[in-house]
């Protein structure tokens, strides 16, 4: 865990930063300019790039995941960069919680997962690159999506452990158990043999 430098009046601007930047539906943006639709009435009705890709347009997927990743990572860095790591990491759980209950969507928003890995990228780039590799493997070898983010979001404060990075440790666990939280409906398909794979439309 980072000391805590900051009064509560910084750290709650870098909380709402984060949380403005976070809550951008990237998705719901893009496959309106591409004309793909409304994702509240495609698949899941999710807002994040898993769902895009069921459009079947990979470049409106590709996109989703970069700039949801992206807007997580933005966040983690102009905090950092303007006042230290307590704000960083406030603004990072700040910038999850965005997408994940926007405002603007009646907080009805997305899984998180790529937000996830662009704040673990921006704070800590030897494990967010290790939790990207852990989806990636997953989502390769298995074929879902949902699986392959939790295995990579319970993998990763491991690999904060093993790494010896210890000061991301409690945001890595905070994080891990609101992705297991938002992916409760997956991991109960996952129980029944019922969840999509990546690519089904």
């Amino acid at each position: 865990m980072p000391i805590i430098e900051h009064s509560p009046m910084v750290l709650a601007i870098a909380a709402a930063l984060g949380y403005l930047l976070g809550s951008i539906p990237f998705g719901m943006i893009l496959a309106r300019v591409m004309g793909l639709g409304n994702l509240r009435e495609i698949g899941s009705g999710n807002i994040g790039a898993t769902n895009v890709l069921r459009t079947g347009n990979k470049s409106a997927a590709a996109l989703t995941l970069i700039f949801d990743a992206g807007k997580g990572a933005v966040a983690v860095l102009i905090a950092h960069a303007m006042w230290g790591e307590d704000a960083a990491q406030i603004a990072g759980l700040a910038a999850f919680l965005g997408h994940c209950y926007p405002v603007w969507l009646k907080f009805a928003g997305g899984k998180g997962v790529a937000t996830y890995l662009g704040i673990m990228l921006a704070l800590n780039p030897l494990v967010g690159a290790a939790a990207c590799g852990t989806w990636l493997f997953f989502a390769l070898t298995l074929r879902y999506s949902s699986l392959a983010a939790l295995l990579a979001a319970g993998f990763a404060p491991i690999w904060m452990v093993f790494l010896d990075q210890d000061a991301t440790f409690i945001l890595g666990v905070v994080l891990a158990l609101l992705i297991y939280w938002r992916h409760r409906a997956n991991i109960a398909r996952l129980r029944t043999g019922t969840e999509p794979k990546i690519g089904k439309r």
